[in-house]
């Protein structure tokens, strides 16, 4: 979870971080204004990550990059490395979250590359939280990536058809969740 714990909006996103889709949403979609948001403590935003497309297309990419999506969390730095990743995203056939590529991803986000860091990337340490990621996200109503609720009730617009999530969606929909 980002942003305020007592915001009264709650924003609950699902995205797998190898899926170009969700790479779109967060660069150039609404991922952007969903981030100020949280900043500025008006939403809170729970975050679950899948890994189907390791399944999917082979390797652990996903995963290993959930685990240090989680890790920076600890850090105090996930709202920096989450958009660090995704705007690096490899192609999604290509398992290119690699322990190395995943390092120097935390270089460019300050104060996050530490010797606890790297330990928490390479030894998988967040192993458990990556499960359970995947579970909530197949025990969840979304088919797919990105998808995203606002106060429990499912965004219309977040549908891989879609296009894309757009910012003004994203913000009338939430101002109109939180206003009802």
């Amino acid at each position: 979870m980002v942003g305020d714990p007592a915001a009264k909006v709650t924003v609950q996103v699902y995205e797998d971080p190898r899926c170009p889709y969700c790479e779109e949403f967060e660069s150039t979609g609404g991922g952007p204004e969903l981030r100020t948001l949280a900043q500025r403590g008006s939403v809170q935003v729970h975050y679950t990550f899948a890994s189907f497309l390791d399944d999917r297309l082979g390797g652990d990419g996903s995963k290993k990059a959930v685990n240090a999506l989680r890790a920076a969390l600890e850090e105090g730095k996930f709202i920096e490395y989450h958009r660090t990743l995704y705007a690096h995203q490899p192609e999604e056939a290509v398992d290119g979250y690699t322990d190395e590529f995943l390092l120097t991803m935390a270089a460019m986000v300050p104060e996050l590359n530490s010797a606890r860091f790297e330990r928490a990337v390479r030894t998988m340490k967040y192993q458990a939280y990556v499960d359970a990621s995947e579970q909530a996200m197949e025990d969840s109503s979304a088919t797919g990536t990105p998808a995203m609720e606002v106060n429990g009730r499912p965004l219309p617009a977040l549908q891989a058809d879609s296009i894309l999530y757009e910012k003004h969606h994203l913000t009338s929909y939430i101002r109109k969740i939180a206003s009802s």
